[in-house]
């Protein structure tokens, strides 16, 4: 029978020194805003604020059109925004078992569906709800345009992400180097 040693050493840490290394692990990767992946995030981001903050400054909630692309403008500007920060900080990388390239392409696909449906729904409400002329008029014309342009973004992106999920133009090597974004 072995006998147990004299000396034991151990090593004790505290909760605050545990908590401090893993806040220092999340450094931004701002190579993601010089890539394609984060550049159409972040136009997307700017054209999802314009088409709700135009339709947020009309009195839209007479019109159940222009609830549905509130509903469409805010629900994937918020999305879009958890992506942006997973993409960001690198968070994708940590949680490696979920299939982040067909996840975010099933986003991209889904996201230009529904602002196809918003875009339709608020140009088509545009005469039938304002003056031509007026100030609500002008902001929904303008949401108009501009939820085509982030729908024109977000399909753009489901090109770019179904390439990614398939693999073409990269191989292992270079889907590594590059973090994931190209």
């Amino acid at each position: 029978m072995a006998e147990f040693p004299s000396k034991v050493s151990t090593r004790t840490s505290s909760p605050a020194q545990g908590a401090g290394a893993s806040v220092s692990a999340l450094r931004p990767d701002l190579g993601l805003v010089r890539s394609r992946l984060g550049a159409l995030m972040l136009l997307q981001l700017v054209l999802g604020l314009l088409v709700w903050a135009l339709i947020a400054d009309t009195p839209y909630h007479l019109y159940p059109a222009y609830g549905w692309v509130m509903f469409v403008a805010v629900f994937l500007w918020l999305v879009t925004i958890v992506f942006f920060i997973l993409y960001l900080f690198q968070l994708h990388m940590k949680l490696y078992m979920v299939p982040w390239p067909l996840v975010l392409m099933i986003f991209n696909i889904s996201a230009t569906v529904l602002y196809v449906t918003a875009f339709i729904a608020c140009s088509a409400a545009v005469d039938l709800t304002s003056l031509r002329g007026t100030r609500p008029y002008n902001q929904r014309a303008a949401a108009s345009f501009f939820a085509s342009l982030v729908m024109i973004a977000y399909g753009v992106s489901a090109f770019f992400s179904y390439q990614a999920w398939r693999g073409v133009g990269s191989n292992a090597a270079t889907s590594q180097m590059a973090g994931g974004h190209a």
